[in-house]
């Protein structure tokens, strides 16, 4: 699908193995999870759906589009479902890794204009677990409520730009001081079982929703699910897609 036109988005379909972000598209794939262990609740109210890691390069690209699809359509409750591109990461830290996330970076930065920091490929260790900083943004919403985006954006930022490692704790200490979240009251929630389960159940959503690549941005309107982008997409361009949907809805 192109980010052009809309298709109801079948429940029961499986995610497709791959883990790689494409240049073409404007998508990252993310790891297969295995078998699922239990069926989501299904989504009742009208909405604009993002679902996307904050460890997904072209997640970072499209924050500004996303940002102003939200405050456009502000009338529809706009929510986020953390992706997990790469949970629980393993992949080698070597120079081929290094050199394929240095492609798409700078691919992103060709795109979207979004920046990026590089001190990141001078550490000898570092494991792209992307499941912290989603479990992070699932926690914030007891303090961020619809405003989740926000964190998420705050979250990409640090990693992309500050190339700081979002696995550890501390670094989440300056995103709660900006947002004023009680740092260990965070990092309490971050820590629990709790967090990491429901996180890892938002993992398990988009995968049955059939959702296979991120960003993505579903609309849901009455039983469907309708999906707007695919990979990097341009606020005109999700907005015609979300206009047609509401025009034939009127018919």
């Amino acid at each position: 699908m192109n980010s052009n036109t809309h298709s109801t988005v079948g429940l029961s379909n499986m995610i497709e193995e791959s883990q790689h972000c494409d240049p073409e598209t404007g998508e990252c794939s993310p790891a297969d999870l295995g078998e699922l262990r239990s069926q989501p609740e299904k989504v009742t109210d009208k909405e604009i759906i993002y679902v996307g890691d904050p460890m997904c390069s072209w997640c970072w690209g499209i924050s500004s589009h996303l940002k102003r699809l939200k405050k456009e359509y502000s009338q529809f409750k706009f929510s986020i479902v953390v992706g997990g591109l790469r949970p629980g990461g393993g992949e080698d830290w070597d120079d081929q890794m290094k050199s394929f996330l240095r492609h798409h970076w700078e691919e992103v930065t060709k795109r979207s204009g979004q920046p990026f920091g590089y001190s990141l490929f001078e550490k000898d260790d570092f494991n792209y677990d992307t499941e912290p900083p989603c479990r992070a943004v699932v926690v914030s919403r007891k303090w961020m409520k619809e405003n989740d985006l926000e964190f998420f954006e705050s979250v990409s930022r640090k990693f992309y730009v500050d190339n700081e490692d979002p696995s550890e704790a501390e670094f989440y200490h300056s995103i709660c001081e900006e947002f004023n979240i009680p740092v260990n009251e965070f990092v309490q929630d971050f820590e629990s079982e709790e967090a990491k389960y429901n996180t890892h159940q938002e993992f398990q959503l988009n995968r049955q929703w059939g959702v296979k690549g991120y960003p993505t941005v579903l609309f849901k309107s009455k039983d469907q699910l309708y999906q707007i982008n695919h990979g990097y997409t341009e606020f005109k361009q999700m907005q015609s897609v979300i206009e047609k949907i509401l025009s034939e809805e009127t018919k």
